[in-house]
């Protein structure tokens, strides 16, 4: 109490200091001198006014201080949750109360990404797949993309903002993890497979061809319709044991495949080894093999080797694809696709993919074909996608197939 009571006092004497000198300043404007001690006075009795005022100064509460929370609380965690919301690893959607793909909101970065261009490849008809999603369920849903089909985790929560009755859709795509998987999958059951099925052939072949050696030496103790059908037996265990070895060799490549070292290749000089390669086999069935690149000077981060061979098998199916077409032609164009992907297309005139196996020309060991092995096409997926890239089947406008490698 008394140091608030001398506090007043010496707030009511700096006031009245600074009356009685504003007055006298007044009365005595003739004389410079006497102007200048009323000056001087009044700065005296301002400092002596600040200095009885500075205990009663508020404190402002800083940014760093923890006193910020609970000054500024509704701007600070208003911020915070915005930038929480923006950079969220999942793509978020409001929905408000009607429905249809109008009333489809992107809240955050990820949504936005989502469906600009080259990605979704028609964000109506996403939004629509949204909007039809039930309320508080999970689901697994699928919509087209510049890199293909691709699949997403859905799940849609219900809520009330201001006495408005919203949905917010939380999708997780989860197309190229499922696709991650299932290669590490398959070239571990390759792996596995090819190894036990080699350690039991190879001394099968071995034992066989020993069998037949030791028969030539004892032939002449044996009768000769039993020595000639031993013989017949023996070579055609050995020659099935070998051509069994040789077919499992061949799918070891899946499973042993280098680590891809990526560097600048461009495409116009890739696509002129290739035409080199490949041309004069289509030339010389009467057909074709025609590359372009748009633009010219299109460049691309992969491994050249890999992606050069993943080409390669993919006009190799070309080729056999077309093996009874009059004028037999496969097409290979690179370019730039929307949001700045590449896009090179491999397509072809022959009969195309029947719908129904078309989900399944990728998986390793199928094959449409009589002598097939299955592993062409699962090598190219391996290639492609262990540089950062995908490939699929795309139905063609016109007869044929083609398959579109993205990166």
């Amino acid at each position: 109490m008394a140091s608030e009571r001398g506090l007043r006092l010496g707030v009511m004497a700096g006031a009245a200091a600074l009356a009685g000198l504003a007055a006298c300043a007044v009365t005595v404007t003739d004389s410079p001198r006497l102007l200048v001690l009323c000056a001087l006075g009044a700065v005296a009795a301002t400092m002596v006014s600040w200095r009885c005022l500075e205990p009663l100064r508020l404190p402002v509460a800083r940014p760093e201080s923890p006193a910020a929370a609970s000054a500024w609380p509704a701007s600070a965690s208003v911020l915070a949750l915005e930038a929480r919301l923006e950079h969220a690893p999942i793509a978020l959607f409001r929905i408000d109360g009607m429905s249809g793909p109008d009333a489809v909101v992107p809240l955050n970065a990820n949504a936005r990404r989502l469906v600009a261009p080259g990605r979704a490849s028609e964000p109506e008809t996403l939004y629509r797949l949204l909007a039809a999603q039930p309320a508080d369920e999970r689901s697994l849903v699928s919509f087209d993309t510049e890199r293909g089909l691709e699949r997403a985790m859905v799940a849609v929560s219900t809520l009330t903002v201001q006495g408005h009755a919203q949905r917010l859709v939380a999708l997780m795509p989860v197309e190229s993890q499922l696709e991650a998987e299932a290669l590490n999958a398959w070239r571990q059951l390759v792996h596995v497979l090819t190894h036990e099925i080699m350690n039991s052939l190879t001394p099968v072949a071995s034992l066989s061809r020993t069998a037949h050696d030791l028969l030539g030496e004892l032939a002449a103790d044996l009768p000769a319709d039993a020595g000639e059908d031993l013989s017949t037996a023996l070579d055609a265990i050995a020659r099935r044991a070998a051509s069994l070895v040789d077919f499992v060799s061949s799918y070891r490549s899946l499973s042993t495949l280098p680590q891809a070292r990526p560097e600048r290749v461009h495409l116009g000089q890739l696509f002129a080894r290739l035409a080199a390669l490949v041309g004069p086999r289509w030339q010389a069935r009467g057909g074709s093999a025609e590359f372009s690149v748009e633009p010219a000077s299109l460049e691309v981060m992969v491994d050249p080797g890999q992606l050069e061979q993943a080409l390669i098998n993919l006009l190799k199916n070309a080729f056999e694809a077309t093996e009874h077409v009059a004028s037999p032609r496969a097409t290979i164009v690179a370019r730039l696709g929307r949001g700045g992907r590449l896009r090179i297309e491999v397509s072809d005139n022959g009969a195309g993919v029947p719908v129904d196996l078309a989900p399944h020309i990728f998986t390793p060991f199928f094959s449409t074909k009589k002598q097939g092995r299955g592993i062409g096409l699962a090598m190219v997926r391996q290639l492609v996608h262990g540089n950062g890239g995908t490939v699929r089947y795309a139905r063609s406008v016109s007869n044929g197939a083609r398959f579109i490698v993205s990166f």
